[in-house]
């Protein structure tokens, strides 16, 4: 049943990913990318809010969205975006902070806060921008080279893996899995290039699916490590078989803006 519920879950997503990816307008595609990350982010937020942190949810949601806005409207800076995130988070903790409790709670609130806004809001938009700068094409490569990647490590890893990669952020995650992972990187930037990106130097695409895929493999544990601090296997129930937001976009959190920095030294 978790199988079905799993299939048919992916089978929706990616529907509405192919359709928004290929065919929305610059600000439909912008929107639902918001539309995951704020999800995410909260999600990010109520994690970090069972170890009794306090974030500030509110604002922090304000704050990813601002810098979402230095994307789409390209004449703000990115970093006069990040500097107003600081500026308005410091003057809104300095108001707030008024009693000895909230003293006490001031560090970890003020810090998961900005830290959720950088850690997702910031990476996540470099989507919008490859969409934008290069059209759907390259997207459909990095999409190919981190699910099917993922794919390879779990059809590799769970017969075969003995050798545990990141046995406390994902225990179940082997360098078995990892080099199985990276064959099916490769196969998934062969394919691609073949099929829609034939442009772009073999050797180049090879060695792109390889580095990118390898730091989603670095993202993937590191978000497991905020839900295995507090317990849980699953950001939230949100998707059916797949977790929440925060489990679905992990891989790209450091694999996208990577992705978008070589292919813009390398791929022009």
């Amino acid at each position: 049943m978790d199988l079905i519920k799993r299939t048919a879950t992916a089978v929706v997503l990616l529907g509405i990913l192919f359709v928004i990816v290929q065919y929305a307008p610059r600000a439909v595609f912008f929107l639902f990318g918001q539309v995951f990350i704020v999800a995410a982010l909260l999600e990010f937020y109520s994690l970090n809010a069972k170890k009794d942190l306090a974030p500030q949810k509110p604002l922090g949601v304000v704050l990813a969205l601002g810098v979402g806005a230095s994307f789409f409207f390209r004449a703000v800076p990115l970093e006069a975006a990040l500097f107003a995130c600081l500026l308005v988070a410091g003057v809104y903790f300095v108001a707030a902070t008024g009693t000895v409790a909230k003293l006490d709670r001031f560090p970890a609130a003020f810090a998961v806060t900005l830290v959720g806004v950088f850690y997702i809001a910031f990476p996540l938009n470099f989507l919008y921008r490859i969409r934008l700068e290069m059209g759907p094409l390259p997207l459909y490569f990095l999409f190919a080279v981190i699910f099917l990647g993922d794919t390879g490590a779990f059809f590799i890893g769970k017969p075969f893996g003995r050798h545990k990669m990141t046995p406390i952020a994902s225990p179940n995650k082997s360098w078995e899995g990892s080099a199985g992972g990276i064959l099916f990187a490769l196969a998934a930037a062969a394919l691609s290039r073949w099929l829609f990106l034939p442009q772009v130097p073999l050797a180049t695409a090879l060695l792109t699916a390889v580095v990118v895929h390898a730091a989603a493999q670095v993202s993937d544990p590191l978000e497991s490590l905020f839900k295995r601090a507090v317990g849980v296997k699953d950001s939230s129930n949100a998707l059916p078989g797949h977790g929440g937001f925060f489990d679905r976009i992990d891989s790209l959190i450091l694999a996208g803006p990577l992705f978008y920095f070589i292919v813009v030294t390398l791929w022009k």
